[in-house]
């Protein structure tokens, strides 16, 4: 009898991405002919700007198809440190501190691979981006969760932090502003966190994403600006697929300390070779033509907080939720603990009974609540408001 073959330990320990499942299974849906209001998908729903897509096009027609370096081409990575020195405000970065990679899950998963062993413990607050501790166990390290609720504006405290650490402690993971929550640190709530880390003598992974996508006058704060000492420890990830709508382009980009940001270009290396050439064409025209960049932004802005407020309002009117007033990217995060249903009951039910997709909150970290986008159009979040109060109305016969 032949042996039975098995997988890995890696391969049979991941968990596939929830938010990626909701989506598929509400497209299928679609597919299918039934009318979905699908809240699960983190992608803007706007297209790539044209002055992108005109760049990589003539990328391609200059013949820029090979292979390029690892950590990028020369004039991203140049225009990158540029835009980290001047907006993110973190002095003296280079180029040689710029890795550019296939999206910015790609760069905090090698960000995490370069600094964690394996045994290592990682903090990560919860709610949490849901790929932060699958990534921290394909590098062999220990996910140590610290929670915060919408009480606290889902934002951890130092003395918080202070109790998870261990010896065996290696990394700390932000996200500011946040996905799932939108929920944006303070420089003084953040300068408090890194005062810990740096006096525990951690590694800091800050997931920028989302730095342009703030309402309500929130300001976004770089981490590694704070001090030498902040820059020295910091990991600045991030890259193109929220603020100009390019998802499919799966382009990222981080900046480190040059010894580290050396080592994050060897494992990309080994594991891609590079991020596609014509792709970064692109990204460098987001960068170079700073004018028709912010007119993009600043129109998918004002819809998306036109959106956020909209679908606010509709969540804080459903029976039994209450919603925190996001401040950044494109999510909300209602409270359902009193609709008396867990937060897969509420998702399951909400998509079988009214055809509403939307995201358990228990895939990041964080039971009892919901994650709904309102990077989808107008008409899909009035349809959702709708449906969701006709099913939170029947909870309660």
């Amino acid at each position: 009898m032949a042996t039975e073959l098995k997988l890995s330990t890696w391969a049979q320990n991941i968990a596939p991405s929830p938010t990626l499942a909701v989506d598929a299974k509400a497209k299928a849906l679609k597919a299918a002919g039934e009318d979905v209001c699908g809240f699960g998908a983190g992608e803007p729903d706007f297209d790539t700007p044209e002055f992108i897509k005109e760049a990589c096009a003539e990328a391609l027609r200059a013949g820029q198809t090979k292979y390029a370096p690892s950590s990028g081409i020369q004039p991203l990575r140049e225009a990158l440190a540029e835009k980290y020195r001047t907006f993110n405000k973190i002095p003296g970065v280079t180029p040689s501190q710029i890795v550019v990679s296939p999206g910015g899950k790609f760069s905090c998963h090698l960000s995490i691979m370069a600094v964690t062993s394996p045994g290592d413990e990682v903090i990560i607050p919860a709610p949490y981006w849901v790929s932060y501790p699958e990534m921290v166990k394909l590098a062999g390290g220990k996910p140590v969760i610290v929670a915060a609720t919408d009480a606290t504006g889902f934002k951890i405290t130092p003395a918080q932090l202070e109790a998870a650490i261990t010896p065996r402690t290696k990394l700390l993971i932000l996200n500011s502003p946040s996905n799932p929550t939108g929920a944006v640190y303070t420089r003084k709530e953040l300068e408090a966190l890194v005062e810990v880390a740096l006096k525990n003598r951690l590694w800091i992974m800050s997931d920028e994403i989302y730095e342009l996508l703030t309402y309500d006058g929130a300001q976004h704060h770089s981490i590694a600006s704070f001090s030498a000492e902040a820059a020295a420890c910091t990991i600045t990830t991030g890259g193109f697929s929220k603020p100009y709508a390019m998802t499919g382009w799966r382009l990222g980009a981080l900046a480190a300390p040059p010894a580290l940001a050396n080592a994050i270009g060897d494992l990309q290396s080994q594991m891609t070779s590079n991020a596609t050439t014509f792709a970064q064409f692109g990204a460098l025209a987001a960068l170079r033509q700073p004018e028709k960049a912010h007119a993009a932004l600043s129109a998918m802005l004002a819809v998306f907080d036109r959106r956020r407020l909209r679908l606010l309002d509709g969540l804080r009117a459903l029976p039994g939720v209450t919603c925190y007033r996001s401040e950044g990217a494109f999510y909300l995060f209602p409270n359902i603990t009193g609709t008396g249903l867990t937060s897969a009951q509420f998702c399951d039910r909400a998509l079988s009974e009214q055809k509403v997709a939307i995201v358990p909150g228990h895939a990041f970290g964080s039971e009892g609540y919901v994650r709904l986008s309102y990077a989808t159009s107008d008409e899909t979040i009035e349809k959702g408001i709708t449906r969701l109060g006709e099913f939170c109305k029947s909870l309660k016969k």
